[in-house]
């Protein structure tokens, strides 16, 4: 598969190579046969019916401008110069970058949307109409239907995310400032329990980024949210918690919570990021937790991934 290239209007140099290359109606059919398959020089002139001199100039052309690359290749009678193409899509910006000026790609993704996790009883699952198969199911956590989850739980454990990474996607090459990560959670106990407190870590891309201790699972009133389905002696509501992970450090909620630093995440080297919300093994609170969806609780969101970042030439 090939490249995205990516262009920018102050890039005068490459979009000189690109407009030049792109030009030609000869050397567009000469993109157009080797679509999907090397071709020598030798045979793109025949096919186009050009001298084989020619054929080379358009492909020196095209190649100057990064759309193809030459192999040399060792034929029957010396090396043969074979053409490949390099790159699947052209995306030129228009707009100048403005330097010093943050911007922010959000996600929002719903909470049951998980690519992996472990739970143990008290667990379940459940949307707007009511809990999927029965509490205390492991199994429900893998149910096609999942997906409608306004509410889920588990005793200890963890849910992972995979978000996608927004920045790769651009035409220009961006610097991560920071990471927020907000979610409603809570503690998880039978039915419900106050006082109950839980130790509850966030990881991105599989780095420690901060430890939230609910105080408890909360179910004295209703949620604001919470559908008239769901009956009195459940969890009802949680707290909004909000990961930032940025170069001084990590926050929970404005406070410091690590060291751990945006640039500890790698952000850019992948075109996903990895999210974990759970308790760790050797927590000292080890007493679950509670997600919740837009539908459910006090606040009408899933869970939030917003990345600030910078435009760099």
């Amino acid at each position: 598969m090939g490249k995205q290239l990516r262009v920018r209007v102050s890039d005068i140099e490459e979009l000189n190579q690109l407009g030049k290359a792109l030009s030609s109606p000869m050397r567009i059919q000469i993109l157009q046969l080797i679509n999907s398959e090397k071709m020598s020089i030798a045979e793109i002139a025949k096919k186009l019916g050009i001298p084989a001199s020619s054929a080379a100039r358009d492909i020196k052309i095209l190649e100057n401008a990064d759309l193809i690359k030459v192999e040399v290749k060792p034929g029957s009678r010396g090396n043969v110069k074979m053409c490949v193409r390099t790159t699947d899509s052209v995306s030129i910006r228009l707009l100048e970058l403005v330097t010093g000026v943050a911007s922010v790609a959000s996600v929002e993704m719903p909470i049951g949307n998980y690519t992996g996790c472990q739970v143990e009883s008290s667990c379940g699952i459940a949307n707007e109409y009511g809990i999927l198969e029965m509490d205390d199911m492991e199994q429900a956590f893998y149910l096609p239907e999942r997906t409608s989850a306004q509410i889920l739980w588990s005793a200890k454990g963890y849910v992972e995310y995979t978000f996608p990474n927004k920045l790769n996607s651009f035409c220009y090459k961006c610097l991560p400032r920071s990471i927020i990560i907000s979610a409603e959670i809570c503690s998880e106990a039978a039915g419900y329990k106050e006082d109950w407190k839980s130790d509850i870590t966030l990881w991105v891309n599989g780095v420690e980024c901060g430890t939230w201790i609910s105080p408890g699972d909360f179910g004295k009133r209703r949620g604001r949210l919470t559908p008239a389905i769901w009956g009195a002696g459940r969890t009802q509501y949680g707290m909004l918690v909000i990961w930032e992970i940025k170069q001084e450090g990590c926050y929970i909620n404005g406070s410091k919570a690590g060291e751990t630093t945006i640039d500890d995440l790698r952000i850019m080297d992948k075109n996903s990021v990895l999210v974990r919300i759970g308790n760790k093994e050797d927590a000292v609170h080890v007493g679950g937790f509670n997600l919740f969806g837009k539908k459910f609780g006090d606040y009408e969101q899933d869970i939030i991934m917003s990345i600030s970042y910078s435009e760099i030439a």
